[in-house]
């Protein structure tokens, strides 16, 4: 991509005025401490990011057993959230955090540990699918300080509603998930999935298309 190429060469003449200072090298890769310009690189790179806010989620990983996640978590302010005060996303190991949560500045430190929740919960789960809101996840609240926290906040975030234009079905017992948007993957029941095969996916009860 062009602009990493040119963020590639700001670091080449950034190693270059320093040569004779603090310049550190990890294999192939240049590492600056200490300088704007690598801030401002870095910042590029990941717009968005709130390290203040990654440190304190990545140590209380840490403190919980989950080191190894730890290293991977990013912590972002995406406008995109309109409603949600905040999103977890286990696979890119990413909590996205609403900007509107500065209007309400006592609330942000309790968002970030409720998305944190998820991301522990699913950790100390392995590859086996919880509930979102399901007992793994309270606990992992409970031991990030959040004992009594609820599914949903009550912030006053302008809602939008959009009527549901598809409805899907699950082949076994038959209950409907209404949807806004086709779903563009494999999506199981996950009452059927939790009863009859250990909470893992099965073909058995993937969500079809109804009307």
């Amino acid at each position: 991509m062009p602009w990493l190429r040119q963020l590639e060469f700001a670091f080449e003449q950034a190693a270059t005025a320093v040569a004779t200072e603090q310049t550190v090298f990890v294999g192939q890769a240049l590492r600056l401490p200490n300088l704007g310009t690598a801030t401002d690189a870095v910042a590029l790179q990941c717009p968005g990011c709130d390290a203040e806010l990654e440190k304190i989620a990545r140590d209380l990983l840490r403190v919980h057993g989950a080191t190894r996640i730890a290293r991977e978590l990013r912590v972002e302010w995406n406008s995109r959230l309109k409603t949600a005060a905040g999103r977890a996303d286990y696979r890119q190991k990413l909590i996205s955090l609403n900007p509107l949560l500065f209007e309400h500045p006592a609330e942000i430190d309790r968002t970030l540990r409720h998305e944190l929740a998820h991301i522990l919960a699913q950790f100390r789960a392995g590859r086996r699918r919880i509930l979102p809101h399901g007992g793994e996840w309270r606990i992992a609240c409970r031991d990030l300080g959040i004992t009594d926290e609820k599914r949903c906040h009550n912030l006053p975030f302008a809602a939008r509603t959009f009527p549901a234009r598809l409805v899907y079905r699950c082949p076994n017992c038959r209950e409907e998930f209404p949807r806004v948007r086709r779903i563009g993957r494999a999506v199981a029941c996950l009452a059927c999935c939790r009863k009859y095969n250990g909470g893992n996916f099965d073909a058995r009860f993937r969500l079809r298309l109804v009307r």
